[in-house]
């Protein structure tokens, strides 16, 4: 606003409207696009792409989001203000960790470390073996463990971890769990790449294992991506009686409506149990400064989680995972 020297009045300085209709557009469609994924996690549903996709990064919509409030201020539009106070509102909610924790009944019974790795390829296997040997966990969990992959797990961690079940394939197919304790065979999860499954003897308890790595959410595959989470989610609702652990990279985070109907089973994430909910894990070169947590170890109510730490392996887009729980007898 400058003063009209003649009259005394304030008046607008010329072009100054238009500038202000600019920046109230630009607002508009930064909300515009926001709106659209807070929606969608609102309804409670995954939408269509780009949503799913978008929803991996919900925490980071808070930047568009606030850049709009700054221009609705700037361009005194004070309806889409208020928008974006809403949106930002929602996505402060949103951004709470999701799902149900407690602490288990009974006494602890047995002490346990768990880790999970997509060696991408297989490119990660040596700094995974690496990793094994130094954070000595009792049960592994590698996903695209192609057959090169398999063989050396095989040959340098067969000693240490003499019972396996894995799912052989090659690129991003083959899976493996790895485990100091007996297993026997389970019925595993049935997917595009492999998802074995198992019963570990823990101590003397029966402890259900199961790996996870359904597809990615691919433009062109998000019904295959729903179906295979919508299977894992099925099996982890199969028996809430017997202690069980789902790990492995699920290709969502806990703002995705399909991973949080597996949660809805009973199962909580270990990383949140620790303190460590919404730490990323890919895309690894971006990571921790941006990214999403969708690598996951999952646990039923027999479980407490007391550390979880996220390892950065060379010649990988996935972080590992390593969890120590508590096996509590009763749940």
């Amino acid at each position: 606003m400058d003063t009209d020297t003649a009259t005394g009045e304030w008046t607008d300085t010329p072009g100054r409207p238009a500038r202000r209709r600019f920046g109230a557009w630009c607002a508009a469609l930064l909300f515009a696009g926001v709106s659209v994924v807070v929606g969608c996690r609102t309804a409670d549903v995954d939408g269509v792409t780009p949503v799913p996709q978008l929803l991996a990064f919900l925490p980071w919509l808070l930047v568009p989001a606030a850049a709009g409030l700054l221009l609705a201020v700037l361009a005194r539009w004070w309806t889409g203000a208020v928008w974006g106070v809403a949106l930002l509102g929602l996505l402060a909610w949103f951004i709470e960790p999701y799902g149900k924790t407690g602490e288990p009944a009974g006494p602890p019974v047995a002490e346990l470390r768990v880790l999970t790795s997509n060696v991408e390829f297989g490119q990660a296997t040596d700094a995974l073996i690496a990793a094994v040997r130094r954070e000595k966990p009792d049960l592994v969990f590698v996903q695209e463990c192609e057959y090169t992959c398999d063989a050396a797990l095989r040959r340098d961690l067969g000693a240490d971890y003499p019972h396996r079940r894995a799912v052989e394939g090659g690129g991003s197919e083959g899976s493996v769990i790895l485990s100091r304790f007996p297993l026997t065979p389970g019925p595993g999860v049935r997917g595009t790449m492999g998802m074995p499954g198992a019963v570990a003897d823990v101590r003397g308890h029966a402890v259900r294992l199961q790996l996870a790595h359904p597809m990615p959410p691919l433009p062109d595959q998000l019904g295959l991506w729903r179906t295979e989470l919508g299977r894992l989610r099925d099996a982890a609702a199969e028996d809430s009686r017997t202690p069980t652990v789902l790990a492995g990279d699920f290709n969502a985070s806990q703002d995705h409506a399909a991973f949080r109907r597996i949660l809805d089973t009973g199962l909580s994430d270990a990383a949140r149990l620790a303190g460590q909910d919404r730490t990323p894990t890919w895309p690894a070169r971006t990571t921790p400064v941006f990214g999403a947590q969708i690598d996951h170890v999952l646990v039923s109510r027999h479980f407490a989680a007391h550390r979880a730490r996220f390892l950065d392996l060379p010649d990988t887009d996935h972080r590992a995972l390593v969890v120590d729980l508590t096996l509590h007898a009763g749940g």
